[in-house]
């Protein structure tokens, strides 16, 4: 795809839920929107203004619809184009009906996936972490998704990077002040030095935000509590009291799971990713042995660990495995009932009681998986990272930063492609990377070239 060739197309969406529903909205954006709405509406709206309209076939003028149609007109709309809403009724029929008729128009072409919210970064009505919670706002589960995706989406995270990197743009403009202008009157003739501050004060911000335990990634995706124990142990029942439906087939057959099964859960509103696995014993099969070899695998991901043992034949020490990649282990006891009262008694190890016969016990295992995912999470107010894409540019930001700061300050010109390379991480998590910037700085503040 020619990049700038398809930039220049008029693009159209249902922006709206796909299937059946009461209203669809259809999305249009490009230089072509003012020809579709005569075609298609028999005219343009006033800006920003609903219209009842009739919608036609621009080739058989046959009556497609009766809807709602508003014109955005650009810059002032999501894309910074001129942008079309026709807000029609929810029938699969009418749908293809509209969507043929707008694919009939020469220039007007169906849109790719996210390039409305493409046109708009490319048009600076957001920055790239905005366009990231934006598409984190459309997929949260959970109400603490919800507010951590729309403060992202309206430029929080974004706007904190960005004072990161005017910092930084200060620090590269005094090094190239001294390394380019350093015969001019206005130039400090020490200003290399006036950068160090700077950049140490900024290296350590970076650390402590690096130094996060994950929480914004891992409320972005889910807390991960992976259920694992022998086979018959109660895995499967387990996954489904938690989930409070028949997520898994349970059956007196041991090794009936035999992959990885996973449900989604909101546990006072915050994401949990339980996951049942199988029993986990010296297999002879070669399917069972691979669904015991993914179920170490997925372990490797999680956050905390079910060891569900049998009351009746208690196995309390879980592999090593299960918990080399740092989970938490949480020792569960099914089958209570089977027991006597002084075995129910005898506590071994630290660990929760239940019978899946009839719940019992189930509401403090939730519980206790809300407290460990709450403070696994950590909510906080400042902004968290979400994604790895921006933990590693901040760790190369950081690398350089130590590197300016421990290397010889005598080699400015190393020590000024540090600060570039810091500066390019920085830009590259909120897409903005202009090297004006720093001349914009250098001129603004030395006053060089009047």
């Amino acid at each position: 795809m020619n990049a700038d060739v398809r930039q220049g197309d008029t693009i159209f969406a249902l922006s709206s839920a796909p299937g059946r529903a009461g209203i669809a909205v259809l999305r249009v954006s490009g230089c072509g929107v003012v020809r579709a709405l005569e075609a298609v509406a028999g005219g343009r709206p006033e800006a920003r203004v609903a219209r009842l309209a009739r919608l036609r076939d621009p080739i058989t003028d046959e009556p497609l619809d009766q809807a709602l149609v508003i014109w955005f007109e650009g810059p002032n709309s999501f894309t910074g184009e001129d942008v079309a809403e026709f807000h029609i009724h929810g029938g699969r029929a009418v749908i293809q009906g509209v969507v043929d008729a707008l694919a009939r128009l020469d220039g007007l072409r169906p849109a790719e996936a996210g390039e409305f919210s493409r046109r708009a970064f490319d048009n600076g009505k957001f920055d790239l972490t905005a366009a990231e919670g934006l598409a984190d706002l459309i997929n949260a589960d959970t109400q603490a998704q919800r507010r951590q995706a729309l403060a992202q989406s309206m430029g929080r995270l974004g706007a904190f990077y960005e004072a990161w990197r005017a910092a930084l743009l200060e620090a590269l403009a005094l090094v190239e002040a001294a390394l380019d202008f350093s015969d001019e009157a206005d130039v400090p003739g020490e200003v290399e030095r006036q950068a160090r501050p700077i950049v140490d004060r900024l290296q350590d911000a970076i650390a402590r935000h690096l130094d996060d335990r994950h929480c914004g990634e891992r409320l972005r995706e889910g807390y991960r509590v992976l259920i694992a124990g022998a086979p018959n142990a109660g895995k499967s029942s387990l996954l489904n009291a938690l989930a409070r439906r028949e997520a898994a087939i349970v059956a007196e057959e041991a090794g009936t799971t035999r992959d990885v099964i996973e449900v989604h859960l909101d546990l006072a509103g915050l994401p949990v990713v339980v996951m049942d696995t199988a029993g986990i014993r010296d297999a002879t099969g070669g399917v069972e042995q691979e669904g015991i070899r993914r179920a170490f695998e997925r372990a490797g991901d999680a956050d905390l660990v079910i060891w569900l043992v049998d009351a009746a034949e208690p196995q309390w020490s879980a592999p090593d495995d299960l918990t080399q990649a740092g989970a938490e282990l949480l020792v569960v006891r099914n089958k209570i009932d089977l027991i006597g009262p002084r075995d129910a008694s005898d506590k071994k190890t630290q660990h929760i009681d239940i019978t899946l016969k009839n719940d019992f016990g189930v509401d403090l295992l939730s519980g206790e998986i809300e407290a460990r995912a709450s403070a696994g999470i950590g909510l906080v107010e400042a902004p968290q990272l979400t994604r790895a894409r921006h933990r590693h540019e901040l760790q190369i930001c950081h690398g350089a930063l130590k590197r300016f700061l421990d290397e010889p300050f005598e080699a400015l010109e190393l020590r000024a492609e540090d600060l570039r390379q810091a500066a390019a991480a920085l830009g590259r998590i909120t897409g903005r990377m202009d090297v004006e910037d720093v001349l914009d700085r250098v001129f603004a503040e030395f006053c060089i070239g009047k």
